[in-house]
């Protein structure tokens, strides 16, 4: 449990960065090969994770970085879905000429998006977080291709680990079950504490409307 909220906090964390500074470049930003750029994101979207899994492994076994924790979290930083999500939320909820009123005021690039457009894109931000915790929380491929130490397992490939002692060791299936309920909590915990945000946002919307 502690490997999992390891390898979902700090990554979805990372990935929201992430994620929050490549869709505001892209959703404010005019450049050369901007649509190029997003549309090949789109691509990453619709690639399953499946058909990343072994050339990840074979780049990270050339860093001498697997069965590692950082062989978990690194591919995660960067999600497509992620960075697609926050460009739609920045273009939609950014107006430019809020960025404008900034310059004029001697503002920094930086110091507008930390100070002016965070907060705006914070309820998609949420979203792209709490999308990225459940998926990292419940992903099991790149786990159990990544690691052989069982120090570092996540409890996905902990249970799976369980389940094939199993066969041997009937009473251990009473463990698998409730490990596998108690793994549901963390994702209903975080349900409950991020729905706020939502309702903020929804709120704020109606009073300026």
């Amino acid at each position: 449990m502690g490997n999992s909220a390891l390898y979902a906090g700090l990554g979805a964390l990372l990935s929201t960065c992430v994620s929050a500074v490549s869709g505001y470049a892209l959703g404010v930003y005019r450049f050369r090969g901007r649509e190029t750029l997003f549309n090949v994101l789109l691509t990453g979207v619709l690639m399953p994770p499946v058909i990343l899994a072994v050339p990840q492994y074979l780049l990270l076994a050339q860093a001498d970085l697997t069965d590692s924790y950082l062989s978990v979290l690194l591919p995660q930083i960067l999600s497509p879905y992620g960075v697609c999500l926050a460009r739609i939320y920045a273009a939609a909820s950014v107006p430019s000429d809020v960025v404008e009123a900034g310059r004029m005021d001697g503002a920094g690039e930086w110091r507008i998006f930390t100070r002016v457009a965070l907060p705006m894109m914070l309820p998609g931000l949420v979203t792209v977080f709490l999308f990225q915790f459940v998926a990292i929380w419940n992903n099991f491929l790149l786990p159990y291709i990544m690691l052989s130490d069982d120090e570092k397992f996540p409890i996905t490939l902990g249970l799976h680990t369980l389940l094939e002692q199993g066969a041997n060791a009937p009473a251990l299936y009473t463990l698998v079950i409730t490990g596998a309920f108690l793994a549901v909590f963390p994702l209903v915990a975080l349900f409950l504490v991020v729905q706020r945000f939502w309702s903020l946002d929804l709120l704020s919307g109606a009073v300026k409307s």
